[in-house]
């Protein structure tokens, strides 16, 4: 079986005195450093700064969490908490790493995936 991996690569970048309200999509990996209200659909890794908050939901193949997320994370592959993240929400994914000094409210569903097909559930819009 051969699965995408992500390569970490960031395209696109929000940030820090940035505020954003709407839904959009990302090709390819995305770093949030500022502040995002609606839902993401990123095709590659998402990256929260230390300082970045998100109100809404994010679709990702892979999340690399510092800042604070109010909302839903659904990833096909892997999820990290770093130190100091703040998570109010619910995750959908392959993989879960919680480091020390992590807040987390909700609850985490882990997903196989021996199809090699993302699954992640198709948005409700």
């Amino acid at each position: 079986m051969i699965r995408k991996r992500t390569t970490g690569k960031v395209d696109t970048i929000i940030g820090t005195e940035t505020v954003v309200k709407g839904d959009f999509r990302v090709v390819g990996g995305f770093r949030l450093d500022g502040q995002i209200e609606g839902k993401i659909e990123i095709t590659e890794m998402f990256l929260a700064g230390p300082r970045a908050l998100l109100k809404g939901e994010v679709r990702c193949a892979s999340a690399l969490i510092a800042g604070r997320i109010e909302g839903n994370i659904f990833a096909s592959e892997t999820v990290e908490l770093q130190r100091g993240a703040q998570l109010f929400g619910n995750i959908t994914c392959r993989a879960l790493v919680i480091q020390p000094g992590c807040f987390f409210e909700g609850n985490c569903s882990m997903v196989r995936g021996d199809s090699g097909q993302p699954d992640v559930p198709p948005s409700q819009d």
